[in-house]
């Protein structure tokens, strides 16, 4: 059960992970021993999965982001087996969803540029084994990206 202690801490986590237990007892006025049980007592259950970076992806390189509407020729248990497996081995696809709909997959791809998306959408995209329909939609400005999840 997450209560409204454990929401406050997973808002300042999720905002700055690198707050150190003191930092987040002073924040909502609690001794760092409840702190640091809560915390764990969150990943234990898998509230919390994981703690990573955010890069800037531009100043990387990665100026293009593509979003792609993925149809697959059979909609079989083993077609998305396959296509999932696959999927999960390309590092420029940062996200992949399944969903309903008149289309299969949701993508998110992140790349250098439009050479590069044409190589990775020529070369590791359309050649994966039961794609049907690839339709593509580039990114002009990104309005909101977060990864912040009301708690």
């Amino acid at each position: 059960m997450v209560d409204k202690i454990d929401r406050q801490i997973l808002s300042l986590l999720q905002e700055n992970a690198q707050l150190t237990i003191q930092e987040i007892g002073q924040r909502i006025n609690l001794s760092k021993s409840p702190i640091h049980e809560r915390i764990k007592r969150l990943e234990r259950d898998g509230i919390i999965e994981r703690y990573v970076t955010l890069l800037n992806k531009k100043k990387l390189g990665n100026q293009l982001m593509v979003f792609c509407h993925v149809t697959l020729d059979k909609q079989t248990r083993e077609t998305f087996k396959v296509f999932d497996q696959t999927i999960a081995q390309l590092a420029e696809v940062m996200e992949c969803n399944l969903v309903s709909g008149t289309f299969d997959y949701l993508l998110k791809i992140v790349v250098h540029d439009m050479e590069s998306y044409n190589r990775f959408y020529q070369e590791r995209l359309s050649v994966i084994p039961g794609i049907l329909n690839i339709s593509s939609f580039f990114v002009m400005a990104e309005v909101k990206n977060t990864t912040v999840i009301p708690v």
